[in-house]
């Protein structure tokens, strides 16, 4: 029996049971096959041609899918994952496979120098990560990975082993990144973010002079359509931001970009909320914790907050002023239960209107605002629908209540990732796939997404669906 056999057929022992996959055509077999195709031993690549490595907030969401195949290998892909940490606690973008070539991803292992240039700030001396970060959605990856299987998570340890390192790392985003000093994490670099190129990020980079084309090689085109990629000046720009971050040795505050942004800042927020669960799991309070994340949700409205526009902005630090433009990004904080009930409002007014068309103009939620000057929508992240920002905001939809809507947007999602092969992303108008297929996430989270049937809660504190033992929540 082949290993894509042994995990479609297995189905774990668990709280919450799940019907198996009617058929060998079921999206629960096809989505398998992709995970088991990425899959290298111990953590599973994006994209075999595209993203060889493992990436940081990818390998999350991954695992918030492995855990309807196996809880095991959910588990095995955070732990692999985290012990590349750093020394200060951060969770570095990437951590790079050694048995792939050098040329077949840029930047590779020998431009980041993490074991000597991030010495001092704790790289570790045997694997080769990035120096930069990605958005921290690992606390409630690991949550949700020990709720499919609570007694396999606590006879190996799972959560006692992850949260120390998940403590640290967040301890380092509200310690080292709060560059603005009110409170909210910055990125200080576009790929931190996740979306790496957003329109919002236009203007804080025009302050950045391009590293010169021939420096670099950009080994993404060898697998993807220019059109669809970054431009060679803004992939510059990148490159000249993450040479002076190594060459000043991965010191936070000095650098020419530092950008508060709502998703990240959401995440992290939703995290803090996991983490507390996690806390009382293993026996401490987790008060401290709420506090913090109620703390933090206050800054996140106070600072980024636009009720002009209904939605959230970025800050950019160095300009000093709200970024105008409309990114998917402010819409995720409509993740958080604890949001104000006005904000929430206008979040998912502002998912309908003309700017996203969620419903009406688009069936999943573009990656920018439709309507503006920059949207493409085939273009990396400057307005293509991305299935991690939807599942996100399907969560969001039904925190909030908004059943109806989180029902359409979960069918939009099973029915475009099963169309496009799980395609790394899609046109917001015509569902066209772009980008890579057979990708990590897409596959990962429609799986999750099959495996939650239409209408059901989430836990008054979005840290887990169908999550029984959160007294203050609604029951599946």
């Amino acid at each position: 029996m082949d290993r894509t056999a042994q995990l479609t057929a297995r189905v774990p022992k668990r709280e919450i049971a799940y019907d198996p996959p009617a058929s060998d055509t079921s999206l629960h077999v096809r989505a398998a096959r992709v995970l088991e195709a990425n899959w290298t031993g111990a953590s599973t690549v994006p994209s075999r041609s595209l993203y060889p490595h493992q990436w940081s907030w990818d390998s999350a969401f991954i695992a918030i899918g492995l855990r309807h195949l196996s809880p095991l290998r959910a588990q095995t892909e955070l732990e692999t994952l985290l012990a590349a940490q750093w020394g200060d606690g951060r969770v570095p973008h990437i951590v790079f496979n050694p048995s792939v070539p050098l040329d077949a991803y840029f930047p590779s292992p020998d431009f980041w120098r993490s074991s000597t240039a991030g010495r001092t700030a704790g790289a570790p001396r045997t694997v080769q990560t990035s120096g930069i970060v990605q958005p921290p959605v690992h606390a409630l990856a690991a949550w949700l990975v020990h709720r499919a299987d609570p007694g396999l998570s606590r006879a190996r340890g799972f959560l006692a082993g992850m949260y120390p390192r998940l403590a640290a790392w967040h301890r380092y985003l509200l310690h080292r990144r709060d560059l603005g000093g009110g409170g909210l994490v910055s990125v200080v670099h576009p790929w931190e973010q996740g979306m790496d190129n957003s329109p919002c990020w236009d203007a804080p980079l025009s302050r950045i002079t391009p590293a010169p084309a021939r420096s670099f090689r950009r080994a993404d085109l060898d697998h993807g359509a220019a059109e669809d990629r970054p431009t060679d000046l803004d992939y510059g720009r990148y490159v000249r931001l993450a040479t002076d971050y190594r060459d000043a040795g991965y010191q936070d505050g000095a650098g020419g970009f530092a950008v508060e942004d709502p998703a990240f800042n959401a995440l992290l927020i939703a995290s803090e909320h996991a983490l507390a669960r996690i806390a009382e799991e293993l026996g401490a309070p987790g008060t401290a914790r709420r506090a913090r994340a109620e703390r933090l949700t206050a800054a996140l409205v106070d600072r980024l907050w636009d009720p002009a526009g209904g939605m959230f902005r970025c800050r950019d630090l160095r300009g000093g002023e709200l970024v105008p433009g409309r990114s998917v990004s402010g819409l995720i904080p409509l993740l958080l239960p604890e949001l104000p009930r006005e904000v929430a409002a206008a979040l998912v007014r502002t998912l309908r209107g003309p700017h996203f068309g969620l419903g009406d103009s688009t069936a999943l939620v573009p990656s920018y605002d439709l309507l503006g000057e920059a949207f493409d929508p085939h273009r990396y992240w400057r307005g293509p629908a991305w299935f991690n920002t939807n599942w996100l905001l399907e969560r969001g939809l039904r925190a909030h209540g908004d059943h109806e809507r989180a029902d359409a947007l979960r069918e939009a999602v099973l029915s475009l990732a099963a169309a496009t092969g799980f395609a790394e992303y899609v046109d917001p108008y015509t569902g066209e796939a772009c980008g890579a297929t057979g990708f990590g996430w897409t596959a990962a989270l429609a799986l999750d997404l099959f495996h939650q049937p239409g209408g059901h809660r989430v836990s008054r504190t979005g840290t887990g669906t169908f999550d029984r033992s959160d007294k203050g929540g609604d029951r599946a």
